[in-house]
């Protein structure tokens, strides 16, 4: 009988060693899309957890969860990275109006962004100056800012296909509105919220005062876009209006939180690590599914996809979920920094942090060469509708492992919605598909099981592929 069951398991091994890596990549898609669990780990850190803040009750309850779903999987090690977080509270919820006369008020929808000092208790209420970005600013000097509220009016660039290239032209007001509008003597600012969409919602974010001293520093706030539509309209008629605001958020002293670890050693080069993996914070206003909660639980089935696969890493795959992304990178920092002092050899690393939507393929910061090789895997995500990759970028988080010996990736889902959800409150799990969460743990999955198997070498003979 022994002999029966030692022969049945050569057996096995051998039957999975002659499949082709189109076999392969099949079986670790029909394993998520029939198998996942993904959306069930998404349901629970949306809806029994919530946004995400670093700092928060939330972020611990969310590091408390993680780890102890990553021992359920029987992975070879699980473990917490100790990282110091900064802790930003929001406080009461924001108030502000629009003033065309004494008690002819308006109210709007605004939030205040992450960093932002607090308005005076009473709130603040001053005439408005209308910019269209930082530039401006400069153009029109104290005269004509001092003690007024600046409103950044530039909107994302609806005729860019890529929305992550609208929002990055115009998220420098969002991020140092506040330090350059208080050079000029403004006595706070009022950003149009980075959305392509109009709706009801502000969008909050991180802003930065710089190296300016506490004395200087003004209130920022974004208000939503349709609200921003109307506040340039009344400015159009009237330049004398007043604009009310008022906000009680908080900057208090850091705090100790944890990136949560999880991972498979390798059978044959356990000194090379493959790294996946997202942020587990998120802002407060939702509950953070597509940024980042899609991210992490995507990154967290890669490892359970491969043992599901019966797919046995030659290299160590290892799943960060980092903190503190949204308003320090302070998670993605500390990671590199303890890897540079263990000297450990990070070979490649992908992060998914562009939402839970449908995947259309990858983006890599990679060398010509290692390009070439990566592209000639492209007929395996062929049947997948995954045909999406370029070379440059990948994610924040994975940023600070950059050198020279590593390959960095992004998942790159369709941009086209995420915007709309953004650091905003409809940030919700109802809003993100299964089914297109699932493709994109597969996606993942898939490029992590080609790079374990083929490494970041170059390789000349593309045949390789179907050994």
């Amino acid at each position: 009988m022994k002999h029966c069951l030692t022969l049945l398991l050569l057996c096995i091994s051998f039957q999975f060693s002659a499949q082709t890596d189109e076999e392969n990549v099949k079986n670790i898609y029909s394993n998520s899309l029939t198998n996942g669990m993904s959306y069930l780990w998404l349901d629970h850190l949306s809806n029994q957890i919530g946004g995400r803040l670093s700092g928060s009750l939330n972020a611990e309850k969310a590091v408390e969860y993680t780890k102890a779903e990553f021992e359920k999987l029987g992975l070879d090690k699980v473990w917490l990275q100790p990282v110091m977080v900064p802790r930003w509270v929001r406080g009461a919820p924001e108030f502000a109006y629009i003033e065309t006369s004494p008690g002819m008020t308006t109210n709007v929808n605004i939030c205040a962004l992450g960093g932002s000092i607090a308005t005076r208790a009473g709130g603040l209420k001053a005439k408005v100056i209308e910019v269209k970005g930082l530039e401006e600013l400069k153009t029109l000097g104290e005269d004509k800012i001092k003690g007024k509220i600046v409103f950044f009016n530039r909107p994302m660039q609806a005729d860019l296909i890529s929305t992550f290239d609208a929002y990055g032209g115009c998220v420098d007001q969002r991020y140092a509105g506040a330090m350059e509008a208080a050079k000029f003597g403004a006595a706070g600012v009022i950003v149009r919220s980075m959305n392509l969409r109009l709706d009801d919602f502000p969008h909050t974010g991180s802003m930065s005062y710089g190296d300016l001293p506490n004395s200087k520093r003004i209130p920022s706030a974004a208000i939503s876009t349709n609200d921003a539509e109307l506040l340039s309209g009344m400015l159009a008629l009237d330049k004398n209006i007043n604009f009310f605001f008022s906000q009680n958020c908080k900057q208090l002293d850091d705090v100790q939180s944890y990136n949560v670890i999880g991972e498979i050693t390798g059978s044959e080069f356990p000194n090379e690590i493959i790294v996946v993996g997202g942020h587990l914070d998120s802002w407060d206003l939702g509950d953070g599914s597509h940024d980042d909660g899609a991210g992490v639980v995507q990154s967290m089935d890669v490892l359970r996809l491969l043992k599901e696969s019966g797919i046995k890493p030659k290299r160590t795959i290892r799943a960060v979920l980092f903190m503190n992304e949204e308003n320090g990178l302070r998670g993605g920092n500390k990671y590199a920094e303890v890897a540079k002092s263990k000297n450990e050899k990070h070979v490649f690393a992908l992060e998914s942090d562009a939402g839970g939507f449908t995947p259309r393929g990858f983006s890599f910061d990679c060398s010509d060469v290692m390009f070439a090789k990566i592209e000639s895997w492209k007929p395996l995500f062929k049947p997948y509708l995954i045909h999406y990759f370029e070379q440059g970028g990948s994610g924040a988080d994975i940023g600070p492992l950059k050198d020279n010996n590593i390959v960095l990736a992004g998942l790159r889902p369709d941009s086209q919605r995420y915007f709309d959800h953004h650091h905003a409150a409809n940030d919700m799990f109802e809003h993100v598909n299964k089914r297109e969460l699932e493709l994109g743990a597969a996606s993942m999955t898939a490029l992590i099981y080609l790079m374990d198997k083929y490494g970041t070498e170059t390789i000349s003979n593309t045949s390789k592929l179907k050994d």
